[in-house]
């Protein structure tokens, strides 16, 4: 097996058990909570651009349905790329309290966002989850800020211990369902089951064909796992294996056509007994149809919903996106070094001013 602990990336992905123990532990959840509950606000939008607003797509599925008839405020995934380049459409009505999600903290679109509040909406509440204390959304006078340990600012080009932690952040703070003293055992939990998980995802990366190009699916929340698998795949490909993410039942409304050849596929399988059914079906119907596809449904151990389970199938997929990266022969920690077409935090975008 390749040595790939080389890559700064490849350690960043296997120290995510130790992250997410020591954070459960340190994660004050009740206060936070309480804050939250003190801005009012009806609605929650959670805020980032590429990882860290998938980040959002996971939590607003996930959550969906958790209050059971209990007074809890709208959850919705709204993009910073959304709301930057159309802030008069985005910043209206009753105030909304805003959660960013950044590793850098210092991207063009969460500036942007922090300026479009403040000229449009700057009675709105906000609340930064970053990794980057010392970033724009670190410093932020205006908002309560949850930092993330140092471990978590990966040094790689792609997200990796910072996306499960931001994420498993948020989910601690809005999963109703999750009493706040219950939180070090959950991550705890999480921590043990992905670090039994590591050895067989490697195994299994290292037997895998490199494929010509890779598709990833799942239901509700895990369909958005599924987009971020997809992404790591294509960033530390950097391009080379074409990556598609669909809902299962969504795949066959024409994506599907995406698989030929040497096309393999990874279906994220729910644990929730009605989505599983549909989960299935379309597993079967995949295995008929593509003799040529390898296709994989990895097998968790239960006891985690699919919200929470999100970071456990991405793992997989980031372990598959270094293992072909490092074959493909590039620079696993920065796979468009050389072009000056993509960089660890984006860079090229021009922000215009926002006037009332």
């Amino acid at each position: 097996m390749t040595d790939l602990t080389r890559h700064a990336t490849f350690r960043e992905i296997l120290a995510q058990p130790a992250i997410w123990a020591d954070w459960g532990v340190q994660l004050p959840v009740a206060d936070l909570r309480r804050r939250i509950a003190a801005t009012g606000a009806a609605e929650v939008w959670f805020c980032g651009a590429g990882t860290s607003a998938y980040i959002g797509d996971i939590l607003a599925s996930g959550l969906e349905g958790r209050h059971e008839g209990q007074r809890g405020p709208r959850l919705r995934a709204v993009p910073t790329t959304d709301i930057v380049a159309r802030p008069h459409a985005c910043l209206t009505g009753a105030p909304k309290l805003i959660v960013s999600f950044g590793r850098s903290g210092n991207s063009a679109e969460s500036i942007g966002l922090q300026q479009a509040l403040d000229a449009l909406a700057p009675h709105w509440p906000r609340l930064h989850i970053t990794c980057n204390a010392a970033s724009a959304l670190g410093r932020d006078p205006k908002a309560s800020v949850i930092t993330l340990p140092e471990a978590t600012h990966d040094q790689g080009f792609a997200m990796t211990s910072s996306f499960s932690t931001m994420l498993l952040t948020a989910a601690a703070l809005f999963d109703p369902g999750l009493a706040p003293e219950a939180t070090p055992a959950r991550f705890a939990a999480l921590a043990d089951c992905l670090a039994a998980l590591l050895p067989g995802f490697r195994s299994e990366a290292a037997a895998a064909r490199r494929p010509a190009r890779a598709v990833f699916l799942g239901t509700g929340p895990l369909a958005f796992a599924a987009r971020e698998a997809a992404l790591k795949v294509m960033e530390l490909s950097a391009g080379r294996i074409p990556a598609l993410w669909d809902s299962s039942l969504g795949f066959r409304h024409g994506p599907k056509s995406f698989t030929v050849g040497e096309t393999d596929l990874w279906l994220f399988r729910s644990a929730d007994p009605h989505a599983r059914a549909y989960d299935e079906d379309l597993l079967a119907e995949l295995r008929a149809q593509f003799p040529a596809s390898r296709i994989t449904a990895p097998d968790l151990p239960p006891g985690f919903d699919d919200l929470w389970s999100a970071p456990l199938y991405v793992a997989l997929a980031q372990i598959l996106a270094v293992t072909w990266s490092d074959a493909l022969g590039l620079n696993v920690d920065d796979p468009f070094a050389g072009q000056g077409t993509l960089t660890r935090v984006v860079s090229g975008v021009k922000l215009h001013p926002v006037t009332p």
